[in-house]
């Protein structure tokens, strides 16, 4: 590593500040990315910003929404009973996450701003139609992924807390690294307050997206048969060592159908 300074703010206003007053400061949530990269000196801060002593921490259920608080941790998530009853893909896909270390230490809101292209969260955030809360504003995921690595966020900006709709029919699938547990394909189906939505992670070059033939096929048949006839291209998804584009796309279109006898 680089050397660095390190602050451990005790509020949200204290951490905003420290991020806005040095554009070469970075925050820290679990750790999962950003120590790897730190260690392999890939980046190099001036200030790195621990979030752990913000109390961002907490798991709600009312008005037909689940709020999840950005520091919250995947083994938290895939625990909880709220969680479970009300959106049991989530609890599934949180549990599914890395190992068990890892699910310990990562967190909700660190997964969502980091947006890996492989990570499980942003396609749940996408197909539940989620709407990420920061210091300073409520975006709707739709508006929030922008690409791979990229999204909506400015700088300084924190995620204080992720919403999810309740959804009347849901489940995650993915087909995973076995070393990583990272999706290849990972596809999560939804059906709710948003409409039918189908979001694909693992695969697209862009990062997390939504799958329109799909949706517009689950419409009027939320079923695997509904999908059937429906193909990818693999124009824009990704390849490498551990799939090619074309088996990427034909993955898209198996692991759709798991999800869906899944939610059924």
């Amino acid at each position: 590593m680089y050397d660095f300074a390190y602050q451990k703010p005790g509020s949200l206003a204290d951490a905003v500040a420290v991020l806005r007053a040095d554009d070469e400061s970075k925050p820290l949530a679990g750790g999962m990315t950003y120590i790897p990269v730190l260690k392999q000196r890939l980046a190099k801060p001036s200030t790195i910003v621990d979030l752990s002593g913000l109390g961002l921490t907490g798991i709600t259920v009312a008005g037909g929404t689940v709020t999840i608080g950005a520091m919250t941790t995947h083994g938290t998530v895939a625990a909880s009973a709220d969680v479970q009853k009300a959106i049991p893909a989530l609890a599934a896909l949180a549990g599914g996450i890395g190992d068990e270390a890892v699910r310990h230490r990562g967190t909700i809101g660190g997964s969502i701003a980091n947006n890996d292209p492989a990570a499980d969260y942003p396609s749940a955030a996408l197909a539940l139609g989620a709407t990420i809360k920061t210091d300073r504003r409520s975006i709707a995921a739709d508006d929030f992924f922008t690409g791979m690595f990229s999204t909506a966020l400015e700088p300084g900006e924190l995620i204080v807390s992720v919403s999810f709709p309740i959804p009347t029919k849901a489940a995650y699938e993915k087909f995973r690294n076995p070393a990583s547990r990272y999706a290849i394909v990972g596809v999560f189906v939804a059906q709710g307050p948003s409409g039918t939505r189908v979001a694909i992670t693992g695969a697209g070059q862009g990062g997390v997206f939504r799958h329109a033939a799909m949706e517009q096929a689950l419409a009027g048949n939320f079923s695997a048969a509904a999908i059937a006839g429906v193909t990818t291209s693999p124009d824009d998804l990704n390849g490498d060592i551990h799939a090619s584009s074309e088996y990427r796309a034909h993955l898209v279109g198996v692991v759709a159908k798991r999800a869906l006898v899944k939610a059924g």
